[in-house]
């Protein structure tokens, strides 16, 4: 089972991970990716989401166009482990093909 990663630990984590930072009022992480357009921020939403899928471990996350603010926290535990780290470590190799690569094009947006 995971455990809560300890102050340091989760520092430590953060360090490797560009943008992440803790939440206020909350034990977990968040960050906010921004897109060219709202093609390519859901395509980088399908991408993570069946990642997130096979690891069996779900992002809090809201979209609004180009945008997708993310939040993760082990739910079963209320706070930050070693899965939070995956997937967010998973979210950050997803996010680079989504700025380097026109999305959705021709699909009459």
């Amino acid at each position: 089972m995971a455990h809560a990663l300890s102050g340091a630990e989760r520092a430590t984590a953060l360090l490797g991970l560009q943008g992440w930072q803790e939440c206020e009022g909350r034990d977990a992480i968040r960050r906010e990716f921004a897109f060219r357009d709202f093609a390519e921020a859901f395509a980088f939403m399908t991408r993570v989401a069946l990642t997130a899928e096979r690891m069996d471990h779900h992002p809090d996350w809201r979209n609004v166009y180009n945008k997708v603010e993310v939040v993760l926290s082990t739910h079963d535990l209320g706070a930050v482990t070693q899965r939070d780290i995956r997937l967010a470590h998973a979210m950050e190799d997803a996010y680079q093909p989504a700025t380097a690569h026109p999305v959705g094009r021709g699909l009459g947006g």
